[in-house]
């Protein structure tokens, strides 16, 4: 007698790999795991499970700008810390009267030792009006240009056109001088837009304004120390022709090639001009002696 064949059970869908207690009706396109619908991530063609997304998503290389910079949005942190802090500097300015002795960039003083002025000055203002340009020109320029160069790049840029503003000062401006501000480095960073506007072929004309009526209140104006407006412009333009022109397979080495042979060249400088002045005033140089 013959017994009929049994025919197996039906078979329900897959598990979820993820997820064991939930049915699965889709499976991912490039490792075939079967996915739940909380697990499917839409693809080109179907779907992907997490992994095989992270993986992709791994393999793909960010975009960067002309300088190297890795294009990402977010807040321009090194701009807002330097606001910040320059007006705090100027707040405590205020209150505590003896800073500008202290700070400024006077050069008897610097060639008696106290380099730190040569820094501490580009962070002083000599007014309410002086402080809010040099901010508000931080503000609109920086944001862009730390974008375009990243916040390394940037602050580099900034650091450099400040200390070049002030090394031509040390260099050129009368030994009873007394120079502070952050103009410097805000003429640094107008040239270093400058060079990257060119370089992303964007209209630069409001630009060269702004800058061609600085220069003009820059030699027109007395008081106003034209060393360490044009000192930062040359540095800025400089800088940023380097960092934004560097050839992409040795991008890293010349960007920091030329910052760091710069710095270089400030620090000889600095040093010529002491030397310089000590030889020729000796003993009479020091803050003691003003």
């Amino acid at each position: 007698m013959n017994m009929p064949t049994p025919y197996p059970p039906p078979q329900g869908p897959p598990a979820c790999y993820r997820h064991p207690d939930r049915a699965a009706y889709v499976g991912c396109t490039r490792c075939g795991r079967p996915l739940c619908g909380e697990c499917m991530r839409t693809a080109p063609v179907g779907h992907q499970c997490p992994e095989c997304v992270a993986a992709a998503a791994a393999s793909v290389r960010p975009p960067v700008t002309a300088a190297g910079a890795v294009v990402r949005t977010g807040r321009p942190v090194v701009t807002y810390t330097l606001i910040a802090t320059i007006v705090a500097v100027f707040v405590l300015q205020v209150s505590l009267g003896d800073m500008a002795n202290r700070f400024t960039l006077w050069p008897p003083a610097v060639a008696g030792g106290e380099y730190y002025r040569l820094i501490t000055s580009t962070f002083m203002h000599g007014g309410l009006v002086h402080l809010a340009f040099n901010m508000w020109a931080l503000y609109v320029l920086g944001a862009p240009l730390e974008e375009h160069l990243g916040r390394l790049r940037f602050a580099a840029l900034y650091g450099l056109s400040a200390l070049g503003g002030s090394v031509l000062v040390y260099l050129l401006s009368p030994l009873n001088s007394a120079t502070v501000g952050a103009s410097g480095a805000i003429f640094g960073l107008f040239g270093a837009y400058f060079v990257a506007a060119r370089r992303l072929r964007l209209d630069v004309r409001w630009l060269v304004t702004l800058i061609v009526i600085n220069l003009v209140l820059t030699f027109s104006i007395p008081g106003i120390s034209w060393q360490g407006h044009i000192g930062g412009l040359l540095t800025g333009a400089g800088v940023g022709a380097a960092y934004i022109y560097a050839p992409a397979a040795k991008r890293n080495l010349v960007q920091g090639g030329v910052s760091v042979g710069l710095l270089a060249v400030f620090l000889a400088l600095i040093a010529w001009r002491t030397s310089e002045l000590v030889g020729r005033f000796g003993m009479m140089l020091g803050p003691g002696h003003g």
